[in-house]
């Protein structure tokens, strides 16, 4: 059963903007640890590449926060939700601490796709409810 859908529309240019008023701290607010990781390897290669990796990650944590109907309050955080990459190449959630139990408790699962074009990165959640137990 649907639990509900999630979709957000970043500009790159306003996170551009974020990070030149607030340097690593930004991307340091919105980025699990891992996602920090990654960020910084590809920004030291492109740093366009890793603006467009930050926005695609903000784009995804907003439309996450939208289909739980939570928003940006607890337990949902930018760092407690991380948007990984399956072996696969896939976009995935995985979720830590106090937002992990609470999605587990509900028996949730999440399904995310991210895009990034020039001036904008895109994403789309959907999240379901497993009602068999």
């Amino acid at each position: 059963m649907i639990y509900g859908i999630g979709t957000d529309i970043c500009d790159v240019r306003r996170v551009r903007a974020s990070f030149e008023r607030h340097g690593e701290r930004f991307a340091q607010k919105i980025l699990s640890d891992a996602e920090f990781n990654t960020w910084q390897a590809r920004s030291a290669r492109w740093p366009e590449r890793g603006l467009r990796y930050l926005a695609t990650r903000f784009s995804a944590k907003e439309a996450f926060s939208k289909a739980i109907g939570l928003g940006m309050r607890m337990p949902m955080t930018w760092r407690n939700c991380e948007i990984a990459k399956a072996a696969s190449g896939k976009p995935e959630i995985v979720l830590h601490g106090v937002l992990k139990e609470w999605f587990d408790a509900k028996n949730l699962t999440a399904h995310v796709t991210v895009t990034d074009e020039t001036d904008y990165a895109a994403s789309f959640v959907v999240v379901e409810q497993n009602t068999k137990r």
